[in-house]
Order: C-alpha cells, then sequence, then structure tokens
C-alpha cells in the first residue's frame, strides 16, 4: 500500500504475525531485512559465566581523545595548524593526560604537529602522547621519526584489521599470514623505537567485534609476547567495535573473555574504541569497562567516521551524575562547545546530552511546574542547613545534573517560565521577515520580549518585534562607535585594510597589514581601548530575493556575561563590521558611561 501523502513510503500491509497479541497490530514490513545476519551467525560470542551485569561503574577509565587523529581523518576540512593546536591546548586544560594527536605518516599536517610538539614544549610533560600507524615498515620508521626528541611518554599505535571480511575482501589474507604480518610490524615497531625512552606500544585488532575470539586472542598474545608485557612496561590492547553491530551486552560478553583469558594480563591495558552505528555507543563502553576495560578512546560530542565515535564527555558526566569524579574538567562546557565547534566546523546538536543549547530546558508545562517546585525545595533546603546552594544533594526534578556545574546559569529554565503563553517569538520572526535566530539569541531576545509583554498586556505582531530586535541589537544612529568607512587594498602580495572609525564623535583611522577587514576593525577597536571578544558569528537574512538584506549576528563576551549585537546592510560583509561596532557601542556604554552623557 502506498500512501498518497509520502509516495515513496510503502505501508507495512503484510500479515499481523500469528502469536502477535491483540493489542499489537504492527503488520508485516517491505523492508528488505533478510539481507542482513544477525551478530550471533557472523561471530562467535563465547562468555556464557558473566560478572559483568553485576558490577558497578565507581572510577574513571584512563580517557585517551583522538579527536586530532580519529575525529579529524572525519572532518570534510581536517583541521588546519591553529585549530589542531587550540583543540590540543583545551584538552590540556580540561585534564586529559593520554592524547592521540595524529597518524604522522598519513599526513604532513599531523607529521608536523608531532613535531611542533617535539620542539616547543607545549605539552606538560605528564601527559602521554599517541601516534597511530598502520602495520607497515616504513610508515611505522617515519611515525618513530616524528616522536623522537618528545621528552613526554609516547605510545606508538599500530593496528590491522582482523575480522574475516575484512582479511578476505581487503587484506587478501589468512589467518597465519595476516599474524605473519601483524608480527613482522610487531618487530619493526621494535626496531625503530626500541630504544628509545618512555615509549610503551599499543596494538589494535580492528573490527575486534567482528573477529573470532580465539583468533583475537592469538594475535593479542603474540603480541604482548612480542612486545615482553610486564606490569613495569604494559601494553596497551585496544579492542575496538569499528563498526558497531550488535547491542551493547554482546560487545561486554566478547571484552570479558578477552578480559579473562588474555596471557600476561598484568601486563596489558585493556581498552576499548566504541563506534556508534547502531547508536549505543556510549552503553558499549560503560558495560565494556563493567566487563574489565581500564582505558576508553572516544571524541568529544562523539566525532568520527559514519555516525561517530563514542563521546568521551558524555560519558565523563554521566559518571559525574552518578556522583563519580570523572577526572576530567566539564566547568565551562559552553566554552568547550564553542572550541570543539571551530575546530571541526560541526555545529553540536541543542539536544546533545549536557551541552546542547536545549537540554536544560523544558516546554511542558508540568515539567516547568515540578522544576520550579524543585529549585524552591532546594533553596529553602540550602537556608535550613545554612549551607550554599552548590554544596547541596543535587535532587531537582527533569534537570539530571545542576547547570552550573557545567558553567551555565538558569536562564533556559527561567526563559521556559516566562515563554509560558508567550511562545513563538522565534516562528514569527523566521514566518514574517525570513530571519533565522540562533538558539541562544533566542534566549537573550525572549527576556526583552517578556518586558514589552508585560508591560503591554498583549501579544507582540511580527512588526513589533522586529521594531523590538532592531531597537534591542542594532546601533542606533547616536551608538558611542560606528564604522565610518574601510578600504582594502595588496602591497606587496599582502592584504592592507583601513579602517576609519567613530568613537564618541571623533573619527580615527588605522591601517593593518595581512588581515581583512573584520580582523582590521576588530585591532582598531582594541587599539582605541574598546576590545571585543567575539564568541560566535551568525549570518541570515531579511526578507528574500533581490530586495533582502544580510544580517550578522554577533555573541560577545562583555565582562562574565555572554551579549549579542547585530549589523543590517546588503553587504554580508558591511553587515558584519556593523555588528562588531553595535558591540563595541555597548561595550563603551557599560564600562564608559560619562562618554555616553
Amino acid at each position: 500500500m502506498t500512501s498518497t501523502a509520502f509516495p515513496r513510503l510503502s505501508t507495512p500491509a503484510g500479515p499481523v504475525p500469528a502469536d502477535a497479541p491483540a493489542w499489537n497490530r504492527q503488520r508485516a514490513s517491505q523492508m528488505p531485512s533478510h539481507r542482513y545476519r544477525d551478530v550471533f551467525s557472523r561471530v562467535e560470542v563465547p562468555l556464557a559465566d558473566r560478572d559483568w551485569p553485576s558490577r558497578r561503574l565507581t572510577q574513571a577509565p584512563l580517557w585517551v581523545p583522538v579527536d586530532l587523529r580519529d575525529g579529524n581523518q572525519a572532518l570534510a576540512e581536517p583541521m588546519d595548524p591553529a585549530r589542531k593546536r587550540r583543540f590540543f591546548e583545551l584538552m590540556l586544560a580540561m585534564g586529559y593526560k593520554e592524547i592521540e594527536v595524529g597518524y604522522p605518516s598519513a599526513s604532513q599536517t599531523d607529521y608536523d604537529f608531532v613535531r611542533l610538539l617535539a620542539e616547543t614544549g607545549l605539552a606538560p610533560e605528564d601527559v602521554t602522547i599517541v601516534v597511530f600507524t598502520a602495520a607497515r615498515r616504513d610508515l611505522i620508521e617515519r611515525t618513530v621519526a616524528s616522536v623522537r626528541g618528545l621528552r613526554n611518554p609516547v605510545v606508538i599505535h599500530l593496528y590491522t584489521a582482523t575480522a574475516p571480511i575484512w582479511r578476505e575482501v581487503v587484506l587478501g589474507h589468512g589467518r597465519d599470514a595476516l599474524t605473519d604480518l601483524i608480527l613482522a610490524g610487531g618487530r619493526d615497531v621494535l626496531e625503530f623505537a626500541g630504544d628509545l625512552p618512555d615509549v610503551r606500544f599499543e596494538f589494535s585488532p580492528e573490527v575486534f567485534n567482528l573477529t573470532e575470539p580465539d583468533y583475537a586472542l592469538e594475535v593479542c598474545d603474540a603480541m604482548t609476547e612480542l612486545w615482553e608485557a610486564s606490569p613495569e612496561r604494559p601494553v596497551i590492547l585496544n579492542l575496538p567495535a569499528t563498526v558497531e553491530i550488535a547491542t551493547p551486552n554482546v560487545y561486554a560478553d566478547q571484552i570479558e573473555y578477552m578480559h579473562k583469558n588474555l596471557a600476561r594480563r598484568d601486563g596489558v591495558i585493556l581498552s576499548v574504541h566504541p563506534h556508534n552505528d547502531r547508536g549505543t555507543g556510549i552503553a558499549c563502553a560503560e558495560l565494556a569497562v563493567l566487563a574489565g576495560a581500564q582505558r576508553v578512546e572516544g571524541c568529544l560530542f562523539g566525532n568520527g567516521e559514519r555516525t561517530g565515535n563514542v563521546d568521551l564527555a558524555t560519558l565523563a558526566l554521566n559518571l559525574h551524575a552518578q556522583g563519580v569524579d570523572p577526572m576530567i574538567d566539564f566547568s565551562d562546557i559552553d566554552e568547550i562547545r564553542r572550541t570543539v565547534e571551530h575546530a571541526n566546523r560541526i555545529e553540536v546538536h541543542p539536544r546533545h546530552p549536557y551541552v546542547g543549547d536545549l537540554v536544560h530546558t523544558a516546554f511542558s508545562g508540568t515539567h516547568q511546574d515540578a522544576i520550579r517546585k524543585g529549585f524552591a525545595e532546594h533553596r529553602a533546603r540550602a537556608a535550613a542547613e545554612g549551607r550554599p546552594e552548590s554544596e547541596l544533594e543535587w535532587r531537582v526534578p527533569y534537570l539530571p545534573v545542576d547547570p552550573a556545574d557545567l558553567g551555565r546559569g538558569y536562564d533556559a529554565v527561567i526563559r521556559v517560565n516566562s515563554q509560558s503563553g508567550k511562545g513563538g517569538i522565534a516562528y514569527l520572526l523566521e514566518s514574517g521577515y525570513g530571519i533565522e535566530l540562533p538558539r541562544r539569541l533566542q534566549i537573550d531576545f525572549a527576556r526583552h520580549v517578556q518586558r514589552h509583554t508585560d508591560a503591554t498586556g498583549d501579544e507582540a505582531t511580527p512588526e513589533q518585534l522586529w521594531d523590538l530586535f532592531r531597537n534591542t541589537y542594532l546601533a542606533t544612529a547616536d551608538a558611542a562607535v560606528g564604522l565610518v568607512d574601510y578600504t582594502t587594498s595588496e602591497i606587496d602580495g599582502r592584504a592592507r585594510t583601513t579602517v576609519t572609525v567613530r568613537i564618541d564623535g571623533d573619527e580615527r583611522t588605522t591601517t593593518h597589514d595581512g588581515v581583512g577587514p573584520v580582523e582590521a576593525l576588530a585591532a582598531a577597536l582594541t587599539a582605541h581601548g574598546l576590545p571585543v571578544e567575539v564568541l560566535g558569528l551568525h549570518q541570515t537574512s531579511i526578507g528574500a530575493g533581490a530586495d533582502s538584506q544580510a544580517l550578522t549576528l554577533i555573541e560577545y563576551r562583555d565582562g562574565a556575561a555572554t551579549r549579542w549585537a547585530a549589523g543590517q546592510d546588503r553587504s554580508v560583509l558591511t553587515a558584519s563590521l556593523a555588528a562588531l561596532a553595535a558591540a563595541a557601542s555597548r561595550v563603551a556604554r557599560a564600562y564608559q558611561p560619562t562618554a555616553m552623557r
């Protein structure tokens, strides 16, 4: 049966299964599910006597972010050196002590970044640097060359796919031949890196979760024997769910089988690297730790090939929400998000656990009421006990963690209350003017709308909303700062921008080399004592077609607060410059009140 509204869909019209209960009327669909085999027919899952279901997560594993290698290779535009360095500095600030920094034999940028670490001492000495390589002699040699001179502990991470379909289709090797290839790579690692101080080794049987358990065990034991794994110099065995193919309990069984049967277990750091193809990467990682894993590789907010790697931020904050120290700092999660978005050029979803713009927001009236009562009880309990609210047990309904723990206020929650009966602000602006506001600007603008509607007692029309928006965020004619003119030219192959700004009625002109107009205006404002720290820049438009105008929205820091300004013009560039000038006017108004009289 074909739907008239959705003609490309075939509404399930097969028979209702004979054993279906009367309350379940689902019918057989036309989906070709017969083409796929379940995990139990693809790989043996040998564990029957399992211990992991009765265990609890009581401490954080060793977290190893692989954003700079695995995450980076999955980007449409891989990170440039500046983005990579900024991301690395973020990881250091958050407290990560082991970081996979690249694939130096596959990328000159990665090689150069490892050399930067070796030559500048950017990484503190207690941070372990991990580099990744395939089991090929020339690649191993270049990888080892990249880490020479590092003062940090180093891990050489060797990988080879071991699952049957990869052996047969990709590599063209049987089990014995592939074992020989892997061991040859292990010997090359010893030859080139065996004399380096403070170097350890890691081996990943890629697609471990689709590899025969006895073969995975055989290869891993062979590598720990070759590399002489010991408690004093442990070998990392990393067991990836490279393509997620089963429910998380199956992966836990596979990990526990290895945990219980590995030779030289006291000389092994058992690591996991789950992907998220089935959407259960988080659960796979958590159950794997219950099953004996001691180390987890993943990416912040889950970037990676296809559906991504396991999300280290969610994993860590899941522990935090259970009263377990994640050993990583997330006390300014919005700054973390901004940095990751800048590096990856991928926005984090508004509903992403813990970090999304909407994760502390309730639109349902019953949720709002419960949250409101929870906050009231929390404040009353703090007053009764004479303790700061930040020290009390958290038990506010619908909020699994205190937003303040993550560096957030309660604006999103208060916004929901203030918007009850006055929703649709963003929809009215979009439908009336084509303007799309970022979520955080919607929250900021809602406060201004609330004051307006409280004063008038009426609902705001699209025209009133647009007037209010312009008066709130666009520069006014008497603004303290205004852009008078700018020109661009090229001198000896370098860009030159001349900017003229009006500050409190005085026009001032400066020239800037090697930067574009926006950067030049920012530098000019800074030189005149009005620095604007831009946190984000968003482009939208007013109207559509030939008569449309650009609208640039800037999120900037003003002391401890985050504020917004806007610029409007037919030119996107001029709109961006106007928005920056509007932000500077507000900075001047806040910190130089006498100049506004």
